[in-house]
């Protein structure tokens, strides 16, 4: 399949790395020119605009961070929506569903049909494959580019509402948000009592407690103290603020969902957008006087 693909950052370029793989002919831009160099040596091909992409494919696909940077791509000047050619766009960023709607609607006048695929998992889930891919749109379209978005993950059509899909990663995202501030408060409360953080995940993750964060966030980038795992705090508050603004806008009041915003909001004020989510753990331990590691035992702050 010929295929568009802009936006290689840290799940883009696997994203479409494992795309040119599979055997589909890509055709790829980015506004740094390394990422483009790497797949053109993989065998694609470099475009200088989304425009000119969606001058030359019927399929182009987007991994944006932000999104400003996806409705800029999808309808700004020089944007997909002055393609030639191109008949879907399908978003595999995470824009929120009213973001959704305005691109669909913007896109849609020009008879260019947008695809609503947010995906899950991170990085590691873009390398290996495994990511969680939320659809919505059109069946028959969503059916064209289904054999494509299985190289990347496990496939899920949300519905044909547009910003479906979006709807269901925000439900997903704040579940992983709420994991990440709610095991570092656990465990901070047991290492403030004593407790050896090792044996404490070791034990949330044999028992009712497991999550996200204490199978996979904790033993690879939190006791180590690496903070590593791959995704920016800002990133992770983008999603968060997204989830709350859609809660409301259906009339909802989450109070759990409001509490995790303001404990993320804490995390970007004192860790910074760039630092890796799993920094979390840091304003709670700082609040109380703490420090969560393997290596560095248990030990109050001085």
């Amino acid at each position: 399949m010929d295929i568009g693909f802009i936006g290689l950052g840290k799940m883009g370029f696997p994203m479409a790395r494992r795309l040119i793989e599979a055997g589909h002919h890509l055709t790829v831009f980015d506004t740094r020119k390394e990422p483009v160099e790497a797949l053109r040596a993989l065998g694609a091909e470099a475009a200088s605009s989304p425009k000119e992409i969606a001058d030359r494919t019927e399929t182009v696909m987007a991994s944006l961070p932000s999104l400003q940077a996806s409705l800029d791509v999808a309808t700004g000047a020089a944007g997909v929506i002055e393609g030639k050619r191109v008949r879907r766009f399908v978003d595999l960023s995470t824009v929120g569903s009213q973001m959704a709607l305005r691109i669909h609607d913007l896109l849609g006048g020009r008879n260019i049909v947008q695809i609503d695929s947010p995906v899950s998992g991170g990085v590691a889930g873009a390398e290996k494959g495994t990511l969680a891919v939320m659809v919505s749109g059109p069946r028959a379209e969503f059916e064209a580019v289904r054999g494509a978005l299985e190289v990347i993950g496990k496939v899920f059509f949300i519905g044909e509402k547009p910003g479906s899909g979006q709807t269901m990663k925000l439900a997903n995202n704040f579940l992983s948000a709420t994991a990440m501030v709610a095991t570092s408060e656990a465990v901070v409360m047991g290492v403030k009592a004593g407790l050896d953080p090792k044996v404490m995940i070791d034990v949330i993750n044999a028992g009712s407690g497991l999550n996200t964060a204490s199978r996979d966030k904790f033993p690879r980038s939190v006791l180590p103290r690496s903070f590593d795992f791959g995704f920016a705090t800002g990133l992770m508050v983008k999603d968060v603020r997204l989830a709350l603004e859609e809660m409301k806008s259906l009339g909802l009041k989450m109070e759990v969902a409001e509490a995790v915003g303001r404990l993320w909001e804490v995390v970007i004020r004192d860790e910074g957008a760039e630092s890796d989510f799993t920094a979390a753990i840091k304003p709670i331990e700082k609040a109380a006087g703490v420090v969560v590691g393997e290596t560095t035992g248990i030990h109050a702050t001085k």
